[in-house]
């Protein structure tokens, strides 16, 4: 008699009696609760922003340092759909023709929005510069406000957020590029867009995985899917954006889709998975091509529609496939526009690699942290009949000087973070400094040519950010002693008022008030300031 074994069904992997909440607890960290003072705080540190970037905007009322290029450039582009070789100091010629311009177009198209509302009146009779920046003030407001929600939910902390915003209110660095139509501030607004983006997002996939672990039968996160991440979605617009306005934005891509592909693999590695590399291979990687590859680049040729658009004899080399002698070049593009567009991103990159220049402002990336050489963007001087500062020479200067009290501070911050990112494995640390190192450490690469210490204007929302992390750190959790708490608070307070005094003591030649020589020069500290 013959006998038949069946394989018992196999069993749900059982957990432990309350392994979900467990996980649960160790991917989800609570919010601060009170919501209504989290927006009402942050808001009020950006309105004061903007107090300080729209109280005389208009003045000087005169080009102010590189805006020789990008308000004329803007103006152009809303009168012809491209930049056109008008110049900046003098009526446009009869038949203007294109101009090579070597940054993309979407900074260009961000100014023009505030040309468009309030006027371009360098040439009237009562010139007046708010109207080309306007749209730069109004995104350095924003920019303190999206420091202050991004550093609330980093540190679980209003008040932290709040910090971290008042600090970049009063650096003095962002104030005076909030303050002139350059590009480098539109960059910075986008990559911290981008930046925020990231940041929630990590909340959102850790709150994703454990709603999976709690709601399956086995409690296993195994090959769990994230579905559409909306907020990673942003942050690839954003960088798209970064990436239209400066090329220099391709280094926050590369920064910020690792930082989320780490973040991503850990969590699921927090939340049980048994393959965590594999499942974010499998099921991440794709999305993050998309979100972060295909998407940036979709938005960067879009930022170029005025170009594409425009007939050939009015933008730079947009006939170039179609000559004679360049039939046959790039053909892997499919169509003569891309060729075109491919070779003047070709002159741009040898433009700006190449650029070698003296100039009396060229700082080394090595000195900017220390504030070695910071650019004069402005300097007039005369009489006290043409001034009215009450003293026989005055001066009106604006001079992208970082506020001392921060930039410093920020050099030991930089490494108490390191430590913490490597002995500890801090997220927010590494979050802070994968963001100083997108903005600042490609410069070191371009030491041969002109660069400008006022380039650091994009990674100082994360300097007031690795400043606030050191507060928070320094005062301790929950469960630190109420000594400690007390007296851990009144130096970050006091540290706070000295930062804050020192903004308020260089205000004056951050916004070219009208002030003595020897005003002026009291405020020169070093010789290399001068």
């Amino acid at each position: 008699m013959s006998t038949t074994v069946t394989e018992a069904p196999r069993a749900l992997t059982t957990r432990p009696r309350g392994y979900a909440s467990a996980v649960r607890e160790r991917l989800v960290t609570p919010m601060p609760s009170d919501r209504v003072i989290g927006w009402l705080g942050p808001v009020l540190v950006a309105a004061l922003a903007g107090c300080f970037h729209f109280w005389r905007l208009g003045k000087p009322a005169a080009i102010v340092f590189d805006e020789k290029f990008y308000p004329q450039e803007a103006q152009s582009m809303l009168h012809y759909g491209v930049e056109y070789a008008v110049p900046y100091d003098g009526p446009p010629p009869a038949t203007p023709g294109p101009d090579f311009v070597v940054h993309p177009p979407l900074g260009k198209w961000v100014i023009a929005v505030g040309e468009k509302l309030f006027g371009y009146h360098l040439h009237s009779a009562h010139p007046d510069g708010f109207g080309w920046r306007f749209s730069v003030a109004l995104l350095g407001t924003l920019g303190v406000l999206v420091v202050a929600r991004t550093g609330r939910r980093l540190f679980r902390s209003t008040l932290l957020g709040c910090v971290a915003g008042l600090l970049l209110a009063t650096d003095g660095l962002h104030l005076v590029e909030s303050r002139t139509a350059l590009l480098d501030p539109v960059l910075t607004f986008w990559a911290l867009c981008a930046f925020a983006c990231v940041v929630v997002d990590r909340d959102w996939v850790r709150r994703r995985l454990a709603d999976t672990v709690t709601n399956r039968r086995d409690h296993s996160a195994s090959s769990a899917s994230l579905g559409l991440r909306p907020w990673l979605l942003g942050a690839g617009l954003f960088l798209g954006m970064a990436c239209g306005t400066k090329w220099n934005g391709a280094f926050f891509v590369v920064a910020y889709g690792l930082l989320a592909l780490v973040w991503t693999t850990s969590a699921r590695r927090t939340a049980g998975a048994e393959r965590p590399y594999l499942d974010t291979l499998r099921r991440d990687v794709p999305v993050f091509v998309v979100y972060l590859a295909l998407l940036p680049l979709v938005v960067y040729i879009a930022s170029w529609t005025g170009w594409f658009l425009s007939d050939p004899a009015h933008a730079w080399d947009r006939g170039w496939a179609a000559k004679p002698e360049n039939a046959g070049r790039y053909p892997l593009l499919p169509t003569d526009a891309l060729k075109s567009l491919w070779y003047y991103h070709h002159e741009m990159y040898d433009f700006n690699v190449g650029l070698a220049k003296f100039h009396a402002y060229k700082s080394n990336p090595w000195s900017w942290l220390i504030l070695g050489r910071p650019t004069a963007f402005w300097f007039q001087r005369g009489t006290d009949a043409q001034y009215h500062c009450g003293a026989g020479t005055c001066d009106e200067v604006v001079t992208a000087l970082g506020t001392p009290a921060l930039w410093w501070a920020s050099i030991p911050a930089i490494g108490v973070l390191l430590y913490r990112m490597v002995g500890r494995r801090d997220y927010r640390a590494a979050a802070i400094l994968t963001a100083i190192g997108a903005g600042y450490l490609p410069w070191f690469n371009y030491q041969h040519r002109t660069i400008f210490s006022f380039y650091a204007v994009v990674f100082s929302p994360y300097i007031a950010l690795a400043v606030t992390m050191v507060i928070g750190l320094a005062l301790g959790g929950a469960r630190a002693s109420v000594t400690r708490r007390t007296w851990s608070a009144a130096a970050a307070g006091a540290y706070v008022l000295l930062v804050v005094a020192n903004f308020a003591y260089l205000y004056p030649i951050l916004t070219s008030q009208s002030i003595p020589d020897h005003d002026w020069l009291s405020r020169m500290w070093f010789q290399s300031w001068i």
